[in-house]
């Protein structure tokens, strides 16, 4: 009975790990659109797109699917597409602030689902401007770690062009820099033999609150469930804890 159970709890765990994938490919999908729709189709002549495509295919994007998408963007074919960009901010547990990045053809659709969403997980909706004031738009450069990747080696290689911040994660790098700059701070680290995992323009926050186990928990549940929504793009929040909170999460 026990191998029967162990069985149907992989079986469940891989339909969630499979329709994790089908949301992610979504959102890379649409994510390579809206690039090439406000770009362009050329990779060397549109950054944006050129970030976008590189994300995808380093989550296994088909690149069938990364064409389409690209047709699809640039207004090729029948079924090209318009997207709207929509901000949403709330409050999760204990306070947490979470802005709510959709990008949506149903802007009435994005607003009930996102609304459904933070309410279900603890969270409150939040008057426009009353949390988005602490958050900034950041280029985020995610590097992995190995034995040839230091912070010196990273630091050496965009030392001309110069970044906002270089932060150790234990198994990865996690460069901040102006959004205007992160072009050439990828290409300053391309053009030292450094692979990079992503590059995104994010929102960070100015203000970030340290949380226990109980909320961190909350939190994550909170942006899970938001991120599983077909229109949100992305969740940003000011959570932080510490490596032991971290830890304890990881037992569970």
């Amino acid at each position: 009975m026990s191998g029967h159970s162990k069985w149907a709890t992989t079986k469940h765990k891989k339909a969630l790990i499979d329709g994790r994938r089908a949301k992610l490919f979504a959102k890379l999908i649409k994510n390579i659109e809206v690039a090439a729709r406000l770009g362009g189709p050329d990779l060397d002549g549109n950054p944006t797109l050129y970030d976008a495509v590189q994300k995808g295919r380093k989550s296994s994007l088909p690149n069938d699917n990364i064409e389409r998408a690209i047709k699809r963007g640039s207004g090729v074919g029948a079924d090209a597409v318009e997207y709207t960009t929509i901000m949403y901010e709330g409050y999760g547990p204990n306070g947490v602030a979470v802005l709510i990045e959709c990008l949506t053809d149903n802007k009435n659709r994005a607003a009930a689902e996102v609304r459904v969403g933070v309410t279900r997980n603890g969270g409150t909706m939040a008057d426009p401007g009353s949390v988005s004031y602490q958050f900034s738009r950041k280029g985020v450069i995610v590097v992995a770690k190995n034995e040839a990747t230091t912070e010196d080696s990273i630091f050496e290689a965009v030392l001309e062009v110069g970044v906002d911040d270089i932060e150790d994660r234990g198994d990865q790098f996690v460069i901040t820099t102006d959004p205007s700059s992160m072009v050439e701070v990828r290409t300053a680290l391309q053009t030292a033999g450094f692979d990079y995992e992503s590059a995104d323009v994010e929102f960070v926050s100015s203000m970030p609150i340290q949380v226990d186990v109980d909320t961190a928990r909350k939190v994550i549940d909170l942006i899970d469930a938001l991120e599983d929504l077909d229109d949100v793009q992305n969740v940003y929040s000011n959570f932080d804890m510490t490596a032991e909170v971290a830890a304890q999460l990881e037992q569970e």
